[in-house]
């Protein structure tokens, strides 16, 4: 029997292209507020006996976590044989440690409720920095897919010559990974973060890229600091200038347009987020993974 795909509002764009890759029906849901502000939502599809896979970005989370949970109790309800998630981009990884006291560790608190209200999750790139796995905090098969192989084919059809660029040691695994795809060099530098917006870099080995188109490769822009100090430091030694990538378009405030400021020719995102910067695909890997899954 077919699965069912279910968006989360907001997330219908990525549904319909892992329609395009699975045999799947889309169901359609309604989800609406009451005028005292509490959620309604209806599943209009057969669900009885089937796999449901629901779709939900996870970027801005707190208008989208309580219609996921909910769609996803009712499936339940309604008699589905498995609920799972299909978050291309997983929110709540930050916080993975308690860096004062009082804090709440708050990925391992997303991590229960999500485990809670499906069956397994497939996700791309989390932001993984103290855990290991994710497999640390998830009690479901959480499984993770790669956009390494997709912004690898897109820097071979689009940049000449390129060297990839690493702003802190955290981006290493995706610039490493790029590099080897398609034989170019690359460097990794060192970040020290004093705030949220107070970041300092260290100056890149500018022997290394010369010659070069350098791409700066990481896993999320949100305020872009540590970007822009690499982009900066770059053009300041005349560096040609460099095009950055990113995994995951958070973007925060202005972060997209101070980049472009700061002196990167482009930036180019993949579409675990929809944004007008994305050009890189990532269906492909995310369909493979939730194939694998249903299959299990």
């Amino acid at each position: 029997m077919q699965s069912v795909l279910l968006s989360v509002p907001g997330s219908e764009a990525t549904v319909e292209r892992l329609r395009a890759r699975l045999d799947a029906e889309v169901g359609a849901v309604t989800v609406r507020h009451f005028p005292d502000g509490e959620l309604y939502v209806r599943i209009d599809a057969p669900v009885a006996g089937r796999d449901v896979v629901l779709v939900c970005g996870l970027d801005r989370p707190a208008d989208k976590i309580l219609p996921f949970l909910f769609l996803a109790a009712t499936a339940r309800d309604l008699g589905a044989r498995r609920v799972g998630l299909v978050a291309p981009y997983l929110s709540f990884m930050r916080q993975d440690s308690r860096f004062h006291p009082g804090e709440g560790i708050t990925s391992t608190y997303f991590a229960g409720l999500v485990s809670g209200a499906v069956d397994w999750l497939v996700t791309v790139d989390p932001h993984l920095h103290r855990w290991s796995s994710l497999a640390e905090i998830y009690k479901i098969p959480a499984d993770v897919v790669h956009a390494a192989p997709a912004i690898a084919d897109w820097v071979k059809r689009h940049v000449p010559s390129p060297v990839l660029v690493g702003p802190d040691a955290e981006s290493e695994q995706w610039v490493a990974a790029v590099a080897a795809r398609i034989d170019a060099p690359y460097q990794v530098l060192e970040k020290t973060r004093r705030g949220d917006r107070d970041v300092s870099v260290s100056p890149p080995d500018l022997a290394r890229c010369n010659g070069h188109t350098p791409v700066l490769v990481d896993d999320i822009i949100s305020t872009g600091r540590t970007m822009i100090e690499t982009v900066r430091h770059l053009r300041v030694h005349g560096v040609r200038e460099p095009i950055c990538v990113g995994v995951h378009a958070v973007f925060a405030e202005r972060a997209h347009d101070e980049l472009l400021a700061a002196g990167a020719a482009r930036v180019v995102t993949c579409n675990t987020i929809e944004h007008h910067s994305n050009r890189i695909c990532v269906a492909d890997a995310l369909a493979e993974g939730v194939r694998a899954r249903l299959a299990s």
